[in-house]
């Protein structure tokens, strides 16, 4: 599949069904990315900070978080600032300004994530013809004993943007975290389970509620997490 057919087919099933998925070989591939590159961006997700702003209480999410202006110019990375939220989109931890450490810049000048950032422009402006407000967001969710992880303890939702793009980056020592899809008036449309690096998913965000179940430790006495990237844009 060439990269201007699979880009169509994507447009075509975005607008046919609300969302996409991607399997982990086909981002590769579009996108790329060489082993060892990968391989250094992943190890990123070994030095986020803890989030201090569960409402439940919780201490198994750890995150980064950056932001962006794109334009028909590209992407301007704009200075630091926080994640917000209303509750009508985030029940549990919304209404607050959530303040999480910047996603270091080696990572976002390194190629996998400016092939990625590239995909997402591709995928949801082709045309370069508008301004979007974007944010990054990395994501490890750690299953311990005693506490589960919760990669969305919102539950289904959206998240109050436009597109929204979601790449698992590792899986270690877990079970389940399974994606689950609906309609916005609560109807299920699916689930399956991002498994492999790099399997992705496109969501338009004014159709589609998206979660994540809990994951669960295979091995108690082992180390457990979820790996993942989000990326959000927003018409500005």
């Amino acid at each position: 599949m060439s990269d201007t057919a699979s880009l169509y087919q994507m447009q075509d099933a975005m607008a046919a069904d609300g969302y996409i998925r991607v399997p982990g070989a086909t981002m590769f591939d579009r996108l790329d990315i060489a082993e060892p590159d990968w391989a250094g961006f992943a190890q990123s997700w070994n030095d986020l900070g803890p989030d201090l702003y569960m409402a439940d209480g919780g201490r198994y999410r750890r995150r980064r978080h950056a932001v962006f202006a794109l334009d028909r110019d590209g992407f301007t990375r704009k200075p630091h600032q926080p994640h917000y939220q209303s509750r009508d989109y985030n029940p549990l931890n919304g209404d607050v300004q959530r303040w999480f450490d910047p996603v270091a810049p080696e990572t976002v000048a390194g190629p996998v994530m400016q092939a990625i950032l590239a995909f997402c422009a591709d995928s949801f402006d082709p045309a370069r013809t508008g301004q979007w407000h974007v944010e990054l967001h990395q994501f490890r969710i750690e299953a311990k004993p005693g506490e589960l992880g919760r990669p969305t303890p919102e539950g289904m939702h959206r998240d109050g943007v436009d597109r929204v793009m979601v790449m698992l980056v590792e899986r270690r020592n877990v079970r389940e975290g399974v994606t689950r899809i609906g309609a916005p008036d609560g109807t299920p449309l699916g689930e399956f389970t991002l498994t492999d690096p790099a399997d992705t998913m496109l969501i338009d965000d004014h159709r589609i509620l998206h979660g994540v179940t809990e994951i669960h430790p295979l091995d108690p006495e082992r180390p457990a997490w979820r790996d993942a990237l989000v990326v959000t844009f927003a018409a500005r």
